[in-house]
């Protein structure tokens, strides 16, 4: 339910947002393009050409939006008949809606109104703008930020960093976009349509693959690298992204030595506990750090060295330990939730480390107005690969999820500006693939369970996706960390 409320509380916000913005500046458009610093980044445009707004532009935008919720104007649900809306495709001038509501089967739509101002909703916004409690919209870049309060935030808004590289790679997934000839839903399902869906997949693979080859030779030119460690949110594919890595550094010489962290728990007795009082796996204090660096130091010597083993089901140390020597020449590499956190490898020099950040950052979204939340496809990734390697049912996966975004947000997000590289494991047709997948075990929510609300949201989003068979995918693909058939491990 709580997802739910801060799902309505942007949907509400960005609505009035986009009629505020339609009362001053009547000539331009607003484009929603992705999630960034914990809001949603977009940019704005008249007649396809990009327009800066200046600081005091989205001054007088806050200022509006907050008349229109002061007003408490009732948000009007016009239709959530796909049926009637498609009836009346052709008088919508929105190409983008145009393009979805003729390429797709079958969809959650939802037309609302406030005011004189239309538009359309895959999340049904609140009743009225009145439930609007906070905001925060400012210029960023060639656009704007848009932030609403967040759960994990207690409630409030976001505080506000600068994120360029993050910005970047979300710049790149643009034009990865662009290469591969899609803007929104509406394009990958036409793809679908005219039996042009094959040359897209192999497209986004290919771009994939460079872009991991690239980061290779990154790592190479710097010729001081001793370590690489890879970190991400959970379902970022990273297990896939660290085999691929290391199959491109040995093509160009380069042998590697990969490292776990789970063998540097430091034992269950001794995992602090968290401020519920519950043991905390996820802290970093729960790794040996003073052991992990003597075994780093040892190896970039040339030593061989006794590196630990560790038994999860007993929740300590094996006795017996794996010897490893580091090739010359060669490289560490470390995956795990802490790799970007300069206090994991502390006596480790700067200049020998190469930090990599992996996420799934969200190429793809319905249209100009409705982003694809990245959270949202990484919670369908998870629910997919957890019912099907671990036999874990989507609504659990879904209720441990708040916990999984604590700890991202405390150990993860706020180290993702220091990396070197950061790769997007985004595949802009992926939704297509997951669909069945993820509904399957949807569909087993209940309506009387805390997750149903969260459960019919992440349907009604997979079902505005036409299905691609998974029989298309290739067996290096990130995307088969997920459904199963990797060539790199079975499940």
């Amino acid at each position: 339910m709580k997802q739910v409320i801060e799902g309505r509380q942007y949907e509400t916000a960005k609505l009035v947002f986009l009629k505020a913005v339609k009362d001053l500046y009547p000539e331009y458009e607003v484009e929603l393009q992705n999630s960034l610093n914990n809001g949603s980044y977009g940019e704005i445009y008249n007649k396809k050409c990009l327009v800066i707004l200046e600081e005091k532009d989205y001054e007088k935008i806050h200022k509006r939006m907050d008349k229109l919720v002061e007003e408490n104007i009732p948000v009007n649900l016009i239709t959530e008949n796909s049926d009637d809306l498609k009836l009346k495709a052709k008088a919508i001038e929105r190409k983008d809606i145009k393009l979805l509501l003729e390429n797709c089967g079958w969809s959650k739509i939802k037309e609302v109104e406030i005011g004189d101002y239309r538009d359309y909703f895959y999340i049904c916004p609140g009743r009225s703008t009145g439930i609007v409690k906070d905001f925060q919209i400012y210029k960023y870049h060639h656009g704007f930020i848009l932030k609403t309060p967040m759960e994990v935030y207690d409630w409030k808004v976001a505080p506000i960093n600068d994120t360029p590289k993050i910005s970047r790679a979300f710049k790149e997934g643009n034009l990865w976009a662009k290469i591969m000839g899609i803007s929104y839903a509406g394009s990958i399902n036409r793809k679908i349509f005219d039996n042009k869906i094959l040359e897209l997949i192999l497209l986004n693979e290919t771009l994939h693959n460079k872009k991991i080859a690239t980061i290779a030779d990154q790592i190479i030119e710097k010729k001081d690298v001793k370590i690489v460690t890879i970190a991400g949110p959970s379902s970022s594919g990273k297990t896939t992204f660290s085999k691929k890595l290391l199959l491109n550094l040995k093509t160009c010489g380069v042998e590697t030595l990969a490292i776990s962290l789970d063998d540097y728990y430091t034992g269950k007795v001794n995992v602090p506990v968290d401020e519920d009082g519950n043991k905390d796996f996820e802290t970093i204090k729960a790794l040996d750090i003073e052991l992990l660096n003597e075994n780093l130091k040892s190896l970039i010597e040339g030593k061989k060295t006794e590196l630990p083993l560790y038994n999860f089901y007993t929740g300590e140390r094996k006795k017996k330990t794996r010897k490893a020597k580091l090739p010359k020449g060669g490289i560490i590499i470390i995956e795990g939730i802490h790799g970007l956190n300069d206090e994991l490898t502390k006596y480790i020099p700067r200049e020998n480390k190469f930090k990599i950040y992996i996420s799934c950052l969200t190429q793809i979204n319905m249209d100009m107005h409705n982003r694809v939340h990245t959270t949202d496809v990484r919670k369908i990734r998870r629910i997919v690969r957890d019912s099907i390697s671990r036999r874990t049912p989507g609504e659990e996966t879904l209720s441990m999820w708040h916990s999984i975004r604590k700890g991202e947000e405390k150990w993860i997000f706020p180290f993702q500006e220091d990396a070197d590289e950061i790769f997007n494991s985004s595949l802009s047709y992926e939704l297509c693939v997951l669909k069945p997948f993820a509904l399957k075990e949807l569909m087993k929510v209940s309506v009387d369970s805390p997750e149903y609300d969260e459960a019919k949201k992440l349907a009604d989003l997979l079902s505005c996706f036409v299905t691609v068979d998974q029989s298309l995918i290739p067996t290096n693909s990130i995307l088969k960390e997920f459904i199963g058939g990797s060539i790199f491990y079975k499940y």
